[in-house]
């Protein structure tokens, strides 16, 4: 007997499974791919940082860093459980004309409580050493002719983060919060494609799988990614979607780190890069989408894992901000599908279709907010099962350590596109 189909195991779907199965929902999460995390979860960067535009994204991805902090006390694992570690570096999200010093960002910082220090140039060099603080703005493609030229101007210092850093193995994660879930009663299927969502009498009934087996549910939950998107439709609620996911491919350069940054994570919209340290000797290297980067968007079932030319844009970008930067010979790094929509932001909400629930839009900028994320999705699921009904009265959620409440209502499939969710699929 299953309560609950969940489409997808990556870290999320993953995540749902323990919340739901703490609250003694039977959950079963079914995956094409051969085990949890396998797929646009181990390709994350996994970035924990609180900066983001909007308000309600900024809340919820600073309260997730307590959660990361203390993930055994979260998990409820015992000590010999091995667990992806979370290194608290910090971010240094870099100053220039072009943003405005991060004027805005420091009001949407302080109206939801999370801490970042002002750092000026001079301290900026120590703390990050070999750093340049030239400006090339607007970033451009290697292959530009004024590619690397100075624009006369510098980079001011930065918003330093202390509550930001990065998950060392995101797919460990996953099998963490999975194995977590399994305590509870959770139970996993791989290797198994949903292919077709049954209703009745207006409500879900469950799914059929490629093998043609039906598994009976009164509830589904899409988590599937990239996929996402074909759930949508197999659902039948694409009109109803104001907002809707795309699966769309990025690219990670994995490169030697540059003299003192191996220890660093720094966004840089300057140059429209982000760098992060990649164990003790390498950084990965990914972008923030600025314009100069075309949003490449692609069948969720086609993607190659390889590197491209924007590789070399990555890389070079990055070098400009640290010269010291060694670039290899041969070209690291993968390239992967996220799943997003057009403001960044995710949707974690029910639909039309009763029994029906959504969280989806979710790759890359929202490993952060696993933990977090489950227990969302757990609070719908029992709010619309005990007679709520969340688009009339938006469900609101409690933040414990920033003392905030965050309305979910910020995140619907109904609402017009945010100016500023997420900005990028960073982290």
């Amino acid at each position: 007997m299953t309560d609950v189909v969940i489409i997808g195991a990556g870290v999320i779907g993953c995540s749902v499974a323990l919340a739901l199965s703490r609250r003694g929902w039977k959950t079963l999460n079914i995956d094409a791919l051969p085990a949890a995390g396998y797929g646009s979860t181990s390709y994350s960067s996994a970035v924990i940082r609180p900066y983001y535009s909007a308000v309600e994204s900024t809340m919820l991805a600073y309260e997730n860093h307590f959660l990361w902090r203390d993930f055994r006390r979260f998990l409820d694992a015992p000590e010999e459980a091995d667990l992806a570690d979370y290194v608290q570096c910090g971010c240094y999200l870099l100053k220039t004309a072009e943003n405005g010093d991060l004027a805005s960002a420091t009001a949407v910082l302080d109206e939801a409580g999370a801490p970042y220090e002002h750092v000026d140039a001079d301290m900026l060099r120590r703390l990050a050493p070999g750093i340049a603080l030239t400006s090339y703005a607007p970033p451009r493609p290697s292959d530009d002719p004024q590619f690397g030229e100075e624009n006369g101007r510098s980079i001011h210092g930065a918003l330093y983060f202390p509550t930001a850093g990065y998950v060392s193995d995101p797919q460990r994660a996953a099998v963490n919060f999975k194995e977590a879930a399994e305590s509870h009663g959770a139970k996993f299927r791989f290797n198994a494609r949903v292919t077709e969502i049954r209703r009745e009498g207006g409500r879900i009934a469950g799914v059929t799988l490629d093998s043609g087996e039906r598994v009976d549910a009164a509830v589904v939950v899409n988590v599937a990614g990239p996929h996402s998107s074909a759930i949508t439709r197999m659902a039948g609620i694409e009109e109803e979607m104001a907002v809707a996911t795309r699966a769309m491919r990025t690219e990670i350069a994995h490169t030697p780190a540059p003299p003192g940054a191996a220890g660093l994570l720094v966004a840089d919209t300057d140059t429209g890069v982000y760098l992060r340290g990649e164990g003790k000797s390498h950084v990965l290297i990914g972008s923030l989408e600025p314009a100069c980067d075309p949003l490449d968007w692609r069948d969720p079932d086609d993607c190659d894992t390889g590197v491209t030319e924007q590789w070399t844009n990555q890389v070079w970008r990055a070098a400009l901000r640290f010269p010291a930067l060694p670039i290899p010979n041969q070209a690291q790094g993968y390239g992967a599908l996220y799943d997003v929509t057009p403001d960044w932001a995710p949707i974690y909400d029910k639909s039309g279709l009763k029994g029906y629930f959504m969280a989806i839009g979710t790759s890359g900028n929202q490993f952060k907010n696993a933990p977090l994320a489950g227990e969302i999705m757990a609070d719908l699921i029992d709010y619309e099962s005990s007679g709520g009904d969340h688009d009339e009265t938006p469900l609101k959620k409690h933040l414990v350590h920033s003392n905030r409440t965050l309305d979910l209502g910020f995140f619907s499939r109904r609402r017009k596109a945010q100016s500023g969710g997420g900005s990028s699929v960073l982290g």
